[in-house]
Protein backbone atom coordinates (compact mmCIF):
# COMPACT_ATOMS: atom_id res chain seq x y z
CA UNK A 1 0.00 0.00 0.00
CA UNK A 2 1.31 3.39 -1.14
CA UNK A 3 1.35 5.91 1.54
CA UNK A 4 -0.29 9.40 1.24
CA UNK A 5 2.59 11.99 0.69
CA UNK A 6 2.63 14.03 3.99
CA UNK A 7 5.89 15.86 3.07
CA UNK A 8 7.17 17.66 0.38
CA UNK A 9 10.50 18.71 0.16
CA UNK A 10 11.93 21.23 -1.71
CA UNK A 11 15.47 21.54 -3.03
CA UNK A 12 16.33 25.10 -3.40
CA UNK A 13 18.78 26.23 -5.72
CA UNK A 14 16.97 25.67 -9.87
CA UNK A 15 13.74 24.60 -7.79
CA UNK A 16 12.88 27.66 -5.60
CA UNK A 17 15.26 29.99 -7.35
CA UNK A 18 16.31 30.53 -10.52
CA UNK A 19 20.02 30.41 -9.52
CA UNK A 20 21.28 27.15 -11.14
CA UNK A 21 21.97 29.32 -14.77
CA UNK A 22 23.68 31.79 -12.08
CA UNK A 23 25.84 29.04 -10.29
CA UNK A 24 26.70 27.69 -13.83
CA UNK A 25 28.03 30.61 -15.49
CA UNK A 26 29.99 31.80 -12.65
CA UNK A 27 31.77 27.80 -12.65
CA UNK A 28 32.12 28.33 -16.33
CA UNK A 29 33.92 31.69 -15.81
CA UNK A 30 36.32 30.44 -12.79
CA UNK A 31 37.19 27.57 -15.03
CA UNK A 32 38.39 29.71 -17.51
CA UNK A 33 39.96 31.71 -14.94
CA UNK A 34 42.03 29.41 -13.07
CA UNK A 35 42.60 27.00 -15.27
CA UNK A 36 39.97 24.42 -15.96
CA UNK A 37 37.93 24.77 -18.90
CA UNK A 38 34.53 24.02 -18.52
CA UNK A 39 31.29 24.05 -20.68
CA UNK A 40 27.95 24.57 -19.01
CA UNK A 41 27.18 20.82 -19.69
CA UNK A 42 29.81 20.19 -17.66
CA UNK A 43 29.61 21.93 -15.33
CA UNK A 44 25.53 20.40 -14.92
CA UNK A 45 27.56 17.13 -14.69
CA UNK A 46 30.14 17.21 -12.61
CA UNK A 47 28.51 20.44 -10.22
CA UNK A 48 24.75 21.05 -10.18
CA UNK A 49 23.11 19.45 -7.75
CA UNK A 50 26.36 18.51 -4.91
CA UNK A 51 27.66 20.09 -1.98
CA UNK A 52 29.91 23.16 -1.91
CA UNK A 53 32.70 20.45 -0.42
CA UNK A 54 31.79 17.92 -2.98
CA UNK A 55 32.45 20.48 -5.79
CA UNK A 56 35.99 21.80 -3.28
CA UNK A 57 37.08 18.13 -3.57
CA UNK A 58 36.62 17.72 -7.80
CA UNK A 59 38.43 21.31 -7.69
CA UNK A 60 41.24 19.91 -5.74
CA UNK A 61 41.99 16.91 -7.11
CA UNK A 62 42.31 18.41 -10.21
CA UNK A 63 43.90 21.88 -9.68
CA UNK A 64 45.53 21.14 -6.22
CA UNK A 65 43.92 22.64 -2.29
CA UNK A 66 45.01 26.39 -3.31
CA UNK A 67 43.62 26.54 -6.17
CA UNK A 68 40.32 25.11 -5.03
CA UNK A 69 40.68 27.48 -1.75
CA UNK A 70 40.72 30.13 -4.36
CA UNK A 71 37.70 29.14 -6.29
CA UNK A 72 35.49 28.47 -3.94
CA UNK A 73 36.22 32.25 -2.17
CA UNK A 74 35.89 33.54 -5.89
CA UNK A 75 32.50 31.50 -6.28
CA UNK A 76 30.82 32.48 -3.41
CA UNK A 77 31.53 36.18 -4.11
CA UNK A 78 30.24 36.46 -7.97
CA UNK A 79 27.29 33.86 -6.98
CA UNK A 80 26.42 36.37 -4.59
CA UNK A 81 27.02 40.12 -6.50
CA UNK A 82 25.01 38.15 -9.23
CA UNK A 83 22.34 37.33 -7.05
CA UNK A 84 21.84 40.36 -5.94
CA UNK A 85 21.68 42.04 -9.25
CA UNK A 86 18.96 39.38 -11.28
CA UNK A 87 17.19 36.15 -8.77
CA UNK A 88 14.03 35.30 -9.16
CA UNK A 89 11.87 32.43 -8.25
CA UNK A 90 11.49 29.51 -10.35
CA UNK A 91 8.80 30.37 -13.02
CA UNK A 92 5.54 29.51 -11.79
CA UNK A 93 6.74 28.42 -8.34
CA UNK A 94 4.52 31.11 -6.61
CA UNK A 95 1.63 29.46 -7.97
CA UNK A 96 2.49 26.54 -6.98
CA UNK A 97 3.49 26.95 -3.70
CA UNK A 98 0.37 28.89 -3.28
CA UNK A 99 -1.78 25.85 -4.37
CA UNK A 100 -0.22 23.34 -2.11
CA UNK A 101 -1.76 22.32 1.03
CA UNK A 102 0.64 19.53 1.96
CA UNK A 103 3.29 20.51 4.67
CA UNK A 104 6.67 21.65 3.08
CA UNK A 105 10.54 21.80 3.91
CA UNK A 106 13.93 22.91 1.95
CA UNK A 107 16.66 20.37 2.04
CA UNK A 108 19.55 21.90 -0.05
CA UNK A 109 23.22 21.18 -1.23
CA UNK A 110 23.80 24.71 -0.05
CA UNK A 111 24.76 26.87 3.12
CA UNK A 112 21.81 27.94 5.45
CA UNK A 113 24.14 31.50 4.74
CA UNK A 114 23.80 31.04 0.91
CA UNK A 115 19.66 30.02 1.78
CA UNK A 116 19.09 33.05 3.88
CA UNK A 117 20.14 34.80 0.86
CA UNK A 118 18.97 33.89 -1.91
CA UNK A 119 15.79 32.89 -0.56
CA UNK A 120 15.50 36.33 1.04
CA UNK A 121 16.19 37.97 -2.03
CA UNK A 122 13.35 36.81 -3.41
CA UNK A 123 10.77 36.75 -0.71
CA UNK A 124 10.60 33.08 0.04
CA UNK A 125 12.65 32.64 3.13
CA UNK A 126 10.01 33.41 5.42
CA UNK A 127 7.74 31.10 3.91
CA UNK A 128 9.96 28.33 4.74
CA UNK A 129 11.94 29.70 7.85
CA UNK A 130 12.19 26.86 10.55
CA UNK A 131 12.05 24.52 8.18
CA UNK A 132 15.10 24.65 5.86
CA UNK A 133 17.54 22.05 6.23
CA UNK A 134 21.19 21.93 4.65
CA UNK A 135 23.63 19.45 3.65
CA UNK A 136 26.02 21.01 6.15
CA UNK A 137 24.34 19.12 8.70
CA UNK A 138 24.66 15.92 7.25
CA UNK A 139 28.11 13.13 7.07
CA UNK A 140 27.23 12.82 3.21
CA UNK A 141 25.72 15.26 0.69
CA UNK A 142 23.64 14.16 -2.52
CA UNK A 143 23.28 11.87 -4.06
CA UNK A 144 23.57 10.12 -0.76
CA UNK A 145 20.22 9.94 1.16
CA UNK A 146 21.77 11.42 4.14
CA UNK A 147 20.21 15.02 3.68
CA UNK A 148 16.43 13.66 2.88
CA UNK A 149 16.21 11.59 5.68
CA UNK A 150 17.19 14.36 8.01
CA UNK A 151 14.63 16.51 6.82
CA UNK A 152 12.29 13.64 7.06
CA UNK A 153 12.97 12.74 10.69
CA UNK A 154 12.98 16.50 11.87
CA UNK A 155 9.91 16.73 10.34
CA UNK A 156 8.55 13.46 12.01
CA UNK A 157 7.44 11.71 8.71
CA UNK A 158 8.06 8.38 7.64
CA UNK A 159 10.28 9.06 4.71
CA UNK A 160 8.24 6.63 2.61
CA UNK A 161 5.17 9.38 2.98
CA UNK A 162 7.47 11.83 1.62
CA UNK A 163 8.21 13.44 -1.62
CA UNK A 164 11.38 15.10 -2.86
CA UNK A 165 10.75 18.01 -5.82
CA UNK A 166 14.54 18.02 -7.25
CA UNK A 167 16.15 19.50 -10.51
CA UNK A 168 19.09 17.61 -10.02
CA UNK A 169 20.56 14.21 -11.00
CA UNK A 170 22.67 13.91 -7.95
CA UNK A 171 19.39 14.82 -5.99
CA UNK A 172 16.55 12.79 -7.96
CA UNK A 173 19.28 9.89 -6.95
CA UNK A 174 19.35 11.18 -2.95
CA UNK A 175 15.38 10.93 -3.13
CA UNK A 176 15.55 7.16 -4.62
CA UNK A 177 17.91 6.34 -2.26
CA UNK A 178 16.04 7.61 0.36
CA UNK A 179 12.49 5.44 -0.40
CA UNK A 180 11.05 8.58 -1.19
CA UNK A 181 8.95 9.86 -4.54
CA UNK A 182 10.78 11.98 -6.33
CA UNK A 183 9.52 14.43 -8.40
CA UNK A 184 11.92 15.86 -11.72
CA UNK A 185 11.84 19.37 -12.70
CA UNK A 186 13.00 19.41 -16.16
CA UNK A 187 12.27 23.26 -16.36
CA UNK A 188 15.96 24.10 -15.93
CA UNK A 189 19.20 23.24 -16.67
CA UNK A 190 19.54 19.12 -16.55
CA UNK A 191 17.65 17.52 -19.26
CA UNK A 192 14.86 15.40 -18.61
CA UNK A 193 16.21 12.25 -19.43
CA UNK A 194 19.41 12.71 -16.91
CA UNK A 195 16.03 12.82 -13.90
CA UNK A 196 14.29 10.10 -15.31
CA UNK A 197 14.07 7.10 -13.19
CA UNK A 198 12.24 4.72 -10.99
CA UNK A 199 9.82 6.39 -8.14
CA UNK A 200 9.97 9.42 -10.38
CA UNK A 201 7.97 12.02 -12.01
CA UNK A 202 9.39 14.19 -14.70
CA UNK A 203 7.82 17.44 -15.32
CA UNK A 204 8.24 20.42 -17.33
CA UNK A 205 6.36 23.38 -15.72
CA UNK A 206 6.39 24.63 -11.63
CA UNK A 207 2.60 25.24 -12.08
CA UNK A 208 2.10 21.22 -12.49
CA UNK A 209 3.39 20.30 -9.02
CA UNK A 210 0.46 20.41 -6.86
CA UNK A 211 -2.12 18.11 -9.54
CA UNK A 212 0.96 15.67 -9.83
CA UNK A 213 1.46 15.36 -6.13
CA UNK A 214 -1.90 15.04 -5.35
CA UNK A 215 -2.28 11.67 -8.44
CA UNK A 216 0.82 10.04 -6.57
Amino acid sequence: MIKPIELVIFDCDGVLVDSERIAARVQVALGAELGWPLTEAEVVERFIGRSHASIGEQVAARLGEATAALWSSRFEQLHREQVDVGLAPVDGLPEALAALTLPTCVASSGSHEKMRHTLGRTGLYEHFAGRIFSATEVARGKPAPDLFLHAARRSGVDPAACAVVEDSRPGVEAARAAGMRAFGYAGGLTPAERLAGPGTVVFHDMRELPGLLAAH
